[in-house]
């Protein structure tokens, strides 16, 4: 054999081992998939067409230039996933612990660079132990590079990270301004200072797991959006996600066959309480709305007054965004305004058409919201409905009161269409509360002031605790039955298909971060 046909097939063969069969053994005996087996599993079989294979460290100092290994811990390339177009990175902790160097880094930025340029999700599997302190500055250079890159493919294309080992320092800071952030649970973590830091620090004992495990992040902090039980359940994942979503912001997701048939679903009709202060699970509602089990929940355990996911209506992808009254009434607080802005600037960033779900009593009262920034938090949300030009359409199912019936997504901040169930009402509050302020001299002077109040609540609840008179005015496109909630919105966002806003010139808009 020629002998450079054998030292180029010995030397794809060593890239392929990665730091030897022994530590591939550790990455199997901690149930953790390699990072080409991950490649693998992950795209159409065969599609997988690897880059820089044979690039190997620059680095000579301590003892460096005696470890040599190709590909440099990470495996980066392009393939397809159900005949899609992804661009991939995935982290190899068999070399170095997947440690970040400076041509480690050009890999991972060279397949960003060329999925802005096509046109097509990049997917980033991470597995590292951080920087390679070896190579000091460039190492932190390197991550830099990512960051700035990441940034650039913001609503470009999508992006996706799945968390499948450790993630530690700074390179915590390109997953989290990713789109979409996955973890594993048990075998994941992700915190910029570990546990031993925070002991010095701090004097608190805490283990990677409670620091940054997956649990804390899908509960606690709602830096992941999904958690998955293994690599192989993470990977699936991954694929329903890309799903939803369109290869770019230059493209529409593209739908499903679907054939239209009788649309009224009884169902939705029953679903509502009597009494208005029962509360009920919106995903009753959600499932009677959209397409049979094809609802996909995004930061599930996280913020759970609110609901984020996606679906389909007719085989076509939409974002819901629905209060969920089985959790602090529905309320609006500082977590669910931030968790639902996000999504809906996500959405809006790559064409998928908006629904809202509203049953919403207000924001949460009390000094713990107001200290932590209630004011500034729900501007987020009603900045992001404002701004967002995709088709936007919202059903109030029950309550709509006070500012948080402008947040989400009212008529007046540019929503399409408003439907409204019989069962809705809208009103600066709740009968109750309206009525005691209102009439606050006439109960005081009552001679049974409960008899009193009773009446006056009634009297405020036939006028406010119904959708008639937002009707009237015109803040309510139509009063519909709810079994007809389906029909109405299939047709609705068949009719907004083609919607086109103009927005003022400017730069960016200045979002209360």
């Amino acid at each position: 054999m020629d002998p450079k046909l054998e030292k180029l097939k010995e030397s794809i063969s060593l890239a392929h081992l990665g730091g030897g069969q022994k530590r591939i053994d550790k990455q199997h005996q901690k149930k953790k998939l390699t990072a080409r087996e991950r490649v693998n599993y992950l795209l159409d079989e065969g599609s997988f067409e690897e880059m820089g294979i044979l690039v190997t460290h620059r680095t000579t100092d301590f003892g460096m230039d005696k470890e040599i290994y190709f590909g440099d811990g990470v495996v980066t390339g392009y393939g397809t996933i159900n005949g899609r177009l992804v661009y991939i990175f995935a982290q190899d902790f068999t070399v170095f612990g997947g440690a970040l160097s400076e041509t480690h880094a050009e890999k991972i930025c060279k397949v960003m660079d060329l999925a802005m340029k096509v046109g097509a999700p990049v997917i980033g599997l991470n597995d590292s132990g951080g920087a390679r302190i070896q190579e000091g500055v460039r190492s932190l250079g390197g991550y830099a590079d990512i960051f700035y890159r990441n940034v650039q493919a913001s609503g470009v294309v999508p992006q996706i990270s799945a968390i499948m080992g450790p993630c530690a320092g700074g390179a915590v800071y390109s997953p989290a301004m990713t789109d979409f952030t996955l973890m594993v649970e048990q075998t994941s973590y992700m915190f910029v200072t570990g546990p031993n830091v925070v002991k010095t620090v701090t004097n608190e004992e805490v283990t990677s797991e409670e620091l940054g495990g997956a649990s804390t992040h899908a509960t606690k902090s709602g830096v992941a959006h999904k958690t998955s039980a293994n690599d192989i359940i993470c990977l699936e994942d991954v694929k329903k996600l890309l799903a939803y979503l369109p290869q770019s912001n230059r493209e529409k997701p593209k739908p499903l066959p679907y054939v239209l048939g009788d649309e009224v679903r009884q169902e939705l009709s029953h679903i509502i309480p009597e009494n208005p202060n029962k509360p009920y699970d919106m995903h009753n509602v959600i499932k009677g709305i959209i397409d049979e089990d094809s609802f996909y929940e995004i930061h599930k355990d996280y913020a759970e007054n609110i609901i984020v996911g996606f679906a389909r209506l007719a085989g076509r992808s939409i974002g819901i965004v629905a209060n969920q009254p089985m959790f602090l009434a529905g309320v609006l607080g500082v977590k669910s305004s931030v968790k639902a802005a996000r999504f809906v600037r996500f959405c809006d960033s790559f064409n998928i058409p908006l629904l809202v779900l509203e049953d919403v009593p207000g924001f949460l009262p009390g000094t713990d919201q107001e200290w932590n920034g209630i004011i500034v938090h729900g501007a987020k949300l009603l900045f992001a409905f404002s701004e967002a030009t995709v088709p936007r359409i919202t059903v109030i199912t029950r309550k709509a009161y006070g500012g948080a019936y402008d947040v989400m997504n009212s008529k007046h901040i540019g929503a399409d269409f408003n439907f409204a169930w019989p069962s809705a009402e809208i009103a600066v509050m709740g009968a109750k509360g309206a009525s005691e302020i209102i009439f606050r001299k006439e109960l005081m002077s009552a001679k049974d002031p409960a008899k009193k109040l009773a009446e006056k609540e009634a009297e405020y609840a036939e006028k406010f605790a119904n959708p008639f008179r937002a009707a009237r005015r015109g803040f309510i496109d139509e009063i519909i039955l709810p079994e007809n909630t389906r029909r109405k919105l299939i047709k609705a966002f068949s009719m907004l298909e083609n919607k086109e806003v103009t927005a003022p010139k400017r730069k960016h808009g200045n979002i209360p971060l």
